[in-house]
């Protein structure tokens, strides 16, 4: 999948996380992350933002992250918002509760 433009999902409050994708000319990801607990946690936040994007197929694309010591769940849901209005689709969240019964 490929961004169209850029898109903004999260907030700068406490235990939430400010994502902005954007489109990214050259090849690959880049993840800018700015976190109160990115000494213990930048490489698992890291982790859940690639997660997502490979969920979505997308290969390059530019992450800056602002993080306020969001959890995982709202890192990967701020990533799921942010790329579908990057791409301009429409997110099936169906599928989350199809997983969630497993």
């Amino acid at each position: 999948m490929k961004i169209i433009k850029a898109a903004v999902a999260g907030t700068l409050e406490s235990s939430d996380i400010r994502i902005m994708l954007c489109p990214r000319e050259e090849h690959g990801i880049e993840i800018e992350l700015d976190s109160v607990v990115k000494a213990q946690f930048g490489p698992a936040i890291e982790h859940t933002v690639r997660q997502a994007l490979a969920e979505f197929e997308i290969q390059d694309a530019f992450v800056q992250l602002q993080d306020k010591g969001a959890l995982d769940c709202v890192i990967k849901a701020r990533m799921q918002c942010a790329i579908c209005r990057a791409c301009e689709i429409t997110y099936d969240w169906t599928k989350e509760d199809a997983q969630n019964e497993q």
